[in-house]
């Protein structure tokens, strides 16, 4: 019987005018390769956020949505 866990992006939604990311990862726990549990944590990733952390499927998805005209507006609407 060997345990093995990996995690992976499970999701990436974009909401709003400021294009912000909502990602889940999965946690998935297995048993000789079969998955026993699995498990769920989310995190937001705004326009001015340091994504170098990031998974590069996240970072990719940043690239493309968080333009700077996008980035400019967030900007703008924090200081309001």
């Amino acid at each position: 019987m060997a345990l093995t866990q990996k995690e992976e992006i499970g999701k990436v939604e974009i909401s709003g005018e400021f294009k912000i990311l909502s990602v889940r990862t999965d946690k998935i726990i297995l048993e000789d390769g079969v998955e026993i549990s699995r498990t769920f944590h989310r995190h937001t990733v705004t326009p001015d956020a340091d994504i170098s952390g990031e998974d590069s499927e996240v970072q990719d998805v940043c690239a493309a949505v968080h333009t700077q005209d996008v980035k400019y507006a967030y900007e703008l609407s924090k200081s309001e």
